[in-house]
């Protein structure tokens, strides 16, 4: 199967913005579906409408063969459960039902490795059946049922890609924190504790997101999609620190006062009510693991990555430059 006419959801987002560029330099006409009413792009026939009102979808996918569904409530941390289930899983409902309104050939949907259980110490693959246990994961792992039943039910061509952490230039979360903190020398030097912690480049995903669209086995399937590479956090560190121009420290934080301040900010944030800069789960991320491995993804995709958080850091690095300075002058 080949992809000729795309609706993109999220189509103003990270991966959104960069599967429409790629779609585009591919000849496929692209439909981009947004909420922001002044978002457009060049070569994007913008059709604005909101997942979670039902209503506004009606002829999003007219005369659409595939619809690549990367939207959702993109916070993991937040804990709003009403709020994940309107935007990730009822949108999702939307969608498909406009789908099938439109025989919409092939559904693809970007959901997160958030949808399966924390592997702790771990590398799992799409073999792990366990269910995740924060709000965020469960609206994905049901937004991914309601896809997977739809391919059951119609014969529609489904499949689903659980990506780790996405790093490429324009990343947000915490990857572009991470960055501005070390730019601004405010982050100090972690230990390297051996964690190891899988991330994906946005250029392999767009290419994991096409194949899974395009294969015929790929139809009703889960994958989770890796570089294949194991990142600790001072690896991280050290590579940011290097594009940045500055110099590697020869010393670190102790992991223990690391877990010491992580948990004086849960006590301050019981205290206060509202989120703290650090705690027990900002450590958590900082010195354990999150590991992945992407079995299937390899033997029915073909899927093979080819870069490297290092091979993406320098037009990272320059995007984010460009941003501040773009930022530094509107301030003046």
């Amino acid at each position: 199967m080949v992809v000729k006419r795309a609706l993109v959801t999220g189509c103003s987002g990270f991966i959104g913005t960069h599967l429409v560029k790629t779609l585009i330099s591919t000849g496929t006409y692209v439909r981009g579906l947004s909420r922001q009413t002044d978002w457009h792009h060049p070569g994007v026939e913008v059709f604005h409408a909101d997942l979670t009102r039902p209503e506004t979808l009606a002829g999003a996918a007219k005369g659409i063969d595939t619809i690549l569904h990367a939207a959702g409530h993109a916070h993991a941390t937040t804990s709003d459960a009403d709020l994940h289930r309107q935007t990730t899983l009822e949108g999702t409902r939307n969608l498909l039902a406009e789908s099938e309104r439109s025989k919409v050939r092939t559904f693809v949907f970007i959901s997160s490795v958030k949808a399966m259980t924390e592997p702790g110490d771990r590398c799992i693959d799409e073999t792990a059946r366990d269910q995740p246990e924060d709000e965020y994961g469960k609206s994905r792992r049901q937004a991914e049922d309601l896809v997977l039943d739809a391919g059951r039910r119609t014969g529609m061509h489904v499949s689903i890609l659980r990506p780790t952490l996405v790093y490429g230039p324009g990343c947000k979360g915490n990857l572009a924190k991470l960055l501005r903190w070390i730019d601004t020398g405010i982050f100090p030097p972690v230990p390297d504790t051996g964690n190891k912690r899988s991330m994906v480049d946005v250029r392999d995903l767009i290419n994991a997101i096409l194949l899974a669209a395009e294969k015929d086995s790929a139809s009703g399937k889960t994958f989770i999609i890796t570089d294949n590479q194991n990142y600790s956090t001072r690896r991280i560190y050290n590579a940011m620190r290097e594009s940045l121009g500055k110099p590697l420290p020869s010393g670190s934080v102790p992991i223990w006062l690391l877990r010491v301040l992580g948990r004086l900010g849960d006590g301050v944030e019981a205290l206060l009510g509202r989120s703290m800069f650090y705690n027990s789960a900002v450590c958590s991320r900082l010195l354990d693991s999150a590991c992945y491995r992407s079995g299937y993804a390899h033997t029915e995709l073909g899927f093979h990555p080819k870069y490297r958080f290092e091979d993406a850091l320098p037009d990272i690095v320059a995007e984010y430059w460009n941003n501040r300075d773009q930022a530094e002058k509107a301030s003046r």
